[in-house]
């Protein structure tokens, strides 16, 4: 297994009335049947495309011509593209880059998800656009932050290298058919990139849409896959809930929300490279299940900065959270302190230990510290953090979601109330009132 999940902590043995109720976990638990039921049919048919992502390996052949002219041509690469256009691939390639620079023979890569003027003005201002290549995402073709930030860096780049070499600077991944992105790139000579059209922009990490900034930045994207097909097996195979993981959780988070009115859950690794997947996280889980009055807020935290910002209010403050807890493997790691330099006697206990050792001090004292106040608790346990793991996690918290909207009654793949927000933004670019 890529990780182990421990659930004890979430259920009334242990934390008394603030717990799940061990028999009501069962019965939900027997509702995830047709949900897994649904997803067997669903692979079978290929009607849901994003459970056929693991297997595509053929794509990812396909990919690699592009990925090795990228990582040929250019020292920094910017992926344009909002929400699941980008959180996905940017939390796979923290991987490879988290915060200190890409890897020996990999360009800089910079997700640019936000229309912050400032930003956009500093990355046209400092990066060497003669060197820099663009990935424009957006799975319709028509948004608007895309388009704005696409036809923006063309107007840049075409006034550094001219209109003969401006082409070879864009790669525009858009779904099949006409749309404003295909017609715009097309008439620029660009190569554009399929987005299958059925799979959407939060469940698309395991597709191009990530595997080629994944490539890119010089990492395995095989190897995500592998990971994201061994947990999938489970649900595929016919194992009974109880053994699937993503069932267990579903059924806990929507047990503690309905019988517990835990209505927000927080997620909260303790390694960097895992930054950015609460961010994902967070965009799927709310995106997904926030329907109907239904479903729970998700929480991104991290490790240690938050033990110092947030655990005051996780353990001391109201009682509507359930905690996932990511812990990873790490006595020994990392460089240790020198004995010479910690003679204080104050400072004996981190005499000769390692950052490691530190790291698995603090996630284990997290974890009891929440327990002991009697606050639900799911640990993620790893012992390795890399491609086939990271596949795996992504696939694991798909499935939970997918699974958890089946137990809440709302449809996973849909976002109705975003819309309205899309209307007033073009009503306001146009002049017109709300």
């Amino acid at each position: 297994m890529s990780y182990v999940q421990i659930t004890s902590s979430c259920f009334s043995d242990v934390l008394g009335a603030h717990g799940l109720d061990r028999g009501r976990f069962y019965a939900i638990l027997e509702n995830t049947k047709p949900a897994l039921k649904t997803l067997r049919a669903q692979h079978a048919d290929g009607s849901l495309p994003l459970l056929r992502l693991p297997e595509l390996t053929d794509d990812i052949a396909e990919l690699e011509p592009v990925a090795a002219r990228y990582r040929n041509q250019f020292d920094d690469v910017v992926i344009l593209g909002v929400g699941g256009s980008s959180l996905g691939g940017q939390t796979l390639c923290q991987l490879a880059d988290f915060g200190f620079g890409p890897q020996d023979g990999a360009p800089s890569l910079h997700f640019f998800d936000n229309v912050d003027p400032h930003s956009i003005s500093v990355m046209l201002e400092r990066l060497a656009l003669e060197r820099t290549g663009f990935l424009v995402i957006s799975k319709s073709g028509s948004t608007a932050e895309m388009m704005m930030l696409f036809l923006i860096c063309l107007k840049a780049v075409l006034g550094v290298v001219g209109k003969d070499k401006a082409a070879s600077h864009f790669t525009a991944i858009t779904e099949p058919g006409d749309n404003l992105l295909r017609r715009l790139a097309d008439s620029h000579g660009m190569v554009v990139l399929d987005h299958d059209p059925g799979v959407g922009g939060r469940y698309s990490a395991l597709s191009l849409v990530g595997l080629l900034p994944v490539m890119i930045a010089g990492l395995d994207a095989r190897a995500i896959c592998d990971g994201a097909l061994g947990i999938l097996k489970s649900v595929l195979e016919g194992e009974a809930p109880e053994r699937i993981d993503a069932a267990v959780g579903a059924a806990i988070s929507v047990g503690l929300a309905t019988d517990n009115n835990i209505l927000s859950t927080v997620m909260m690794p303790y390694a960097d490279r895992l930054a950015d997947f609460g961010l994902w996280f967070r965009q799927l889980w709310a995106e997904s299940l926030g329907k109907q009055g239904k479903g729970t807020t998700p929480i991104n935290a991290l490790g240690t900065v938050d033990q110092h910002s947030q655990l005051q209010l996780y353990l001391d403050g109201p009682r509507d959270k359930m905690f996932t807890v990511i812990m990873l493997s790490c006595v020994g790691d990392g460089p240790s302190v020198d004995s010479e330099l910690a003679d204080d006697e104050a400072l004996s206990y981190l005499s000769g230990k390692s950052v490691g050792d530190l790291m698995d001090a603090e996630q284990r004292a997290t974890v009891e510290t929440l327990i002991r106040n009697k606050r639900p608790t799911r640990i993620i346990q790893l012992d390795r953090l890399d491609e086939t793991v990271m596949g795996a996690l992504m696939m694991h918290f798909m499935l939970e979601t997918i699974i958890a909207a089946h137990l809440f009654g709302v449809d996973p793949f849909d976002q109705p109330a975003v819309e309205e927000g899309k209307i007033l933004t073009r009503k306001y670019l146009a002049g017109e009132e709300g």
